[in-house]
């Protein structure tokens, strides 16, 4: 069984279209949980409206969005989660995806469309600590955050940093299937912000995470970058 989490705060003019396309989905063991963060703006009526297909809601005060999804992670009791935006949505091709999850030891992961294209196929390691996975492209196993939180110094990437530690853990591999199966809002927060903390730490995070020789193929990219920027 499988929980999508969706967290939101002033969302009412997306999130209905949101649940929609949950479900339609053929999969019909999915849990929803939402954690919303004292909206405003008609989302909690929406999801009163909603109350029967949800299996909790909660309203309140947060410091974030992965505050938000730390505490959702306490009302999740299915072996897989996923992390869905509320300004996001779901394809069909999520239900076949998610039949395919059999190893609690695998980080699933597919593809997501992005500015009206497939993103990102099978992510090599360098990739990975480059430009990270796209959040709503990953399945996790539920005993991830039995023992990881989302570090809520990072305001933006803090997914993005979780993914490098469970790079590192060898109790998770990384596991892409050809699929597409959420079409990923391209105006939300994380897609035209930078998390700056997360910017400040990311060659040590590679370094830590990915080991010297990606760290050190990612400072010169970087050294490179800088050197093209100021000719």
């Amino acid at each position: 069984m499988l929980s999508i989490v969706i967290v939101t705060y002033n969302a009412a003019s997306t999130l209905q279209q949101c649940l929609d396309s949950i479900y339609l989905q053929r999969l019909k063991e999915i849990k929803i949980v939402v954690i919303d963060g004292s909206s405003t703006d008609g989302t909690i009526e929406l999801l009163k409206r909603n109350n029967s297909k949800l299996s909790f809601w909660k309203s309140e005060k947060d410091s974030g969005i992965y505050d938000a999804m730390n505490k959702a992670i306490k009302f999740v009791n299915t072996e897989w989660v996923y992390f869905l935006g509320a300004d996001d949505e779901l394809l069909p091709d999520f239900s076949d995806f998610a039949n395919q999850l059999k190893d609690l030891g695998f980080i699933y992961y597919a593809n997501v469309i992005y500015k009206g294209k497939k993103h990102s196929g099978e992510v090599s390691a360098y990739r990975q600590a480059k430009l990270g996975l796209f959040h709503q492209s990953i399945i996790y196993p539920t005993s991830v955050f039995k023992k990881y939180k989302y570090n809520t110094k990072y305001k933006i990437a803090a997914d993005y940093a979780l993914n490098m530690q469970l790079y590192k853990d060898s109790e998770y591999r990384f596991k892409h299937l050809d699929y597409v199966i959420a079409k990923y809002n391209d105006t939300g927060v994380s897609a035209i912000n930078k998390d700056l903390d997360f910017e400040a730490d990311k060659q040590s995070l590679i370094l830590n995470n990915f080991g010297v020789k990606i760290w050190v193929r990612s400072l010169i990219r970087l050294t490179k970058a800088k050197l093209f920027k100021k000719n």
